[in-house]
Parts: structure tokens; C-alpha cells; sequence
């Protein structure tokens, strides 16, 4: 097989492009990844995983983005990934990563896996939040989940670029932890209280057939779902956790709404300085993140949009202080195949590979 025949790119003008796989690569993760990567600059897709899709041809599976010399889909085999790619990216179920990686990182392959499956630090809290995952694959990799890196690119940038396996944050994660870390750093709220009421589009379920997505059911209306103990929950918690040098508990709600993509998240915390303005709390944002061109801090009373943010790896973020209360109101949106999946993946693949953060990133939406 002519491994460097995928994408249109094949080097850089920087030397040889780097070889990548994408295992998953016909579900929604997968196929952002692909059309990013596609023509990037400096990697070139040289294996192309899957599971139902495994033995067809990609331009058969996905006409709407063909790849040159129409590869061939392939089951997703450790040795065949690791004579083919140096980097490989997993866009799969939840657990079926866990099946390649310890393989993959024994073969010197460097992993950004953008399942649920290395997140936590301890194997054992993923068994007890993802159970039936964790009935179906055995796994005994404690220390590779210990080893991985949470892979949310604005605050562990250092780690990402030595790390061998990047775990991406779920959406709802990416888009709750961005605008609240900065004041859980600081100590600017209460660590008590926290309340994040998060909306999706339907996209975020992935690609596989699901009743609540039928057109019928999903259009025309707005739903909660996962109310007590979504599992996005512990993973926010987790890192605030850590950013905050003490216990955090949040109280999450997520909602599904009639959209195909995009996230609007509004986290609620209480203010410890009551005489702090939102002017204040916006500079706060705008310091944190003054070297991060993808997030962007608008002004006091401006309120983002998803389509502001549809189809781009950028972050939205506003800030709103209600006097009477003493709130902290904080809104981020991300599109949640991109920045929320994909695209973060692709951001620390950049990283790891020692290039801008960006490149090959959109940041402008296609609007309207």
C-alpha cells in the first residue's frame, strides 16, 4: 500500500510530513479530523481505521470528502497502525480505545485518543463512572491512564508536548472548564455552588442510530437529560479540582436541543469580592487567555452565539456580574465536533509535534 497517497499533502515544506492515523474515521470525530488534516501542512494520513466501514474503499464510504487514490478503510490492527503512522488518533466508542493504546505506545506511536477512556487519572473511577464500558473491556492499564495527559490545550500545553497519550476533554468538559478555571485559579468564587446547565447540538451523541435523535423526536423541542450524574460531571470536576487545590463539586445539567452542532454552556458561580464588576472579571478572562488566539473575551453585554463559532476550533467567552445576587455568570460557546473533539485533538497534535497550536485550524465561521 502507498502510505503516502491519503491526503493531499504529502511533505512539508519544513521536510517530511508526519504520518498519522485516524481509527474511527467514518463517525463524526473521525470525519472532522480527516477534513482538518487533509491538507495540513505537516502530517499526511497514511492509515484510515474502522469497524463497520472496515474493507470499503473512503470515497465509496464518504463521497462528500474524497481523499486522493481512494484508500482503503482497514480494521484497526496495533502493528499495521504502527509500521503506518507515528501519531494516531482515536475517535471511537468509549473502552475501545483502551483496546489499542497499551499496544500503540509499546510500538512508539504517540496517541491522542478523543474518547473518555484516559481522562481520569485513576482506571478505577472510569470503571465506576462508565460502567458497562467497563464490563465489556477488560482493561488492567492503571498506569497508562496515570501516565495520559488531559489534554485541554490552554492549560496544559507544557505536558501535551512531551506526553505519549493526550486524553481530549469531552465537549461539554471543554466548554465548562474554559471560562470557569481562570477564577477557580484565582480564588475569585466560592467553591461551593457551582452550577453549569450546558446545550448541545445533536451531533455530540455520534453517529450511530439513537431513537431520542429521530427527527421527530428532537425537532421542535429542547430536553434535559442526564439531570443527576451525567458523566461529564466527575471529568469537570476533576481538573477544578486540581486548579482549584481543593475539592470541587459542580452541579451539572446538559440539554439537547434541535441543532445539529455547536455548544452554549453558562456556568454560575458566587463572587467573593461582592464589589468585583464584570469589567473586572472580563480582564480577569482576557489576562488568562491574552496568548490564545482561538479564544476570543467579548465585551461586557455581548452574549455569544453558536453560530458565531459553527464549523471553527474558536472559544467565545462572556462574562456578566448581577449585583443584586453576587453571581458570577459565565457563557462560552464551541463548536463541539471541532473544539470540543476534533479540533483540540488537532491542536495538540501541533503541539506535540512542536508547530504553532493553530496552524491548520479555522477560526472563522461560516455564517450565517
Amino acid at each position: 500500500m502507498d502510505s503516502t497517497a491519503f491526503s493531499n499533502t504529502e511533505t512539508s515544506s519544513h521536510g517530511s510530513a508526519k504520518r498519522v492515523a485516524i481509527v474511527g474515521a467514518s463517525g463524526y470525530g473521525g470525519l472532522q479530523t480527516v477534513r482538518l488534516l487533509k491538507n495540513h501542512p505537516y502530517f499526511r494520513i497514511t492509515f484510515l481505521g474502522g469497524e463497520r466501514s472496515s474493507g470499503r474503499r473512503w470515497n465509496e464510504v464518504c463521497p462528500f470528502l474524497p481523499l486522493q487514490n481512494n484508500p482503503l478503510i482497514e480494521s484497526a490492527e496495533p502493528d499495521k497502525i504502527s509500521r503506518e503512522a507515528d501519531f494516531a488518533i482515536l475517535s471511537l466508542p468509549n473502552g475501545m480505545a483502551s483496546q489499542l493504546v497499551p499496544e500503540l505506545i509499546k510500538n512508539d506511536v504517540r496517541v491522542i485518543d478523543l474518547s473518555a477512556d484516559y481522562r481520569y487519572h485513576s482506571l478505577d473511577q472510569w470503571k465506576s463512572v462508565y460502567v458497562n464500558e467497563a464490563l465489556n473491556y477488560k482493561r488492567e492499564d492503571y498506569k497508562l491512564c496515570n501516565e495520559a495527559v488531559y489534554g485541554l490545550t490552554e492549560w496544559n500545553k507544557l505536558q501535551i508536548s512531551s506526553a505519549r497519550i493526550i486524553s481530549s476533554p469531552g465537549c461539554y468538559p471543554t466548554a465548562s472548564l474554559l471560562p470557569l478555571l481562570p477564577f477557580l485559579k484565582q480564588g475569585l468564587i466560592y467553591n461551593d455552588g457551582i452550577i453549569v446547565d450546558a446545550k448541545s447540538g445533536s451531533s455530540g451523541a455520534g453517529r450511530s442510530v439513537k431513537e431520542n435523535l429521530l427527527f421527530a423526536e428532537l425537532s421542535d423541542c429542547i430536553a434535559p437529560y442526564g439531570v443527576i450524574g451525567h458523566r461529564h460531571t466527575s471529568e469537570i470536576e476533576q481538573l477544578s479540582t486540581e486548579v482549584a487545590g481543593q475539592k470541587i463539586q459542580i452541579q451539572f445539567t446538559p440539554h439537547l436541543v434541535p441543532m445539529v452542532r455547536g455548544i452554549l454552556s453558562t456556568v454560575y458561580g458566587r463572587l467573593r469580592d461582592p464589589g468585583l464588576t464584570a469589567d473586572d472579571c472580563k480582564t480577569v478572562l482576557e489576562t488568562v487567555y491574552r496568548n490564545h488566539n482561538n479564544i476570543v473575551v467579548l465585551p461586557v453585554g455581548t452574549y455569544p452565539s453558536t453560530k458565531w463559532v459553527r464549523n471553527t476550533n474558536k472559544v467565545l467567552l462572556s462574562v456578566q456580574v448581577d449585583p443584586r445576587t453576587g453571581q458570577l455568570i459565565l457563557i462560552s460557546a464551541i463548536d463541539n465536533l471541532i473544539k470540543g473533539q476534533a479540533g483540540q485533538g488537532i491542536q495538540n497534535l501541533n503541539i506535540m509535534s512542536g508547530i504553532s497550536q493553530e496552524t491548520a485550524l479555522p477560526l472563522d465561521p461560516f455564517y450565517p
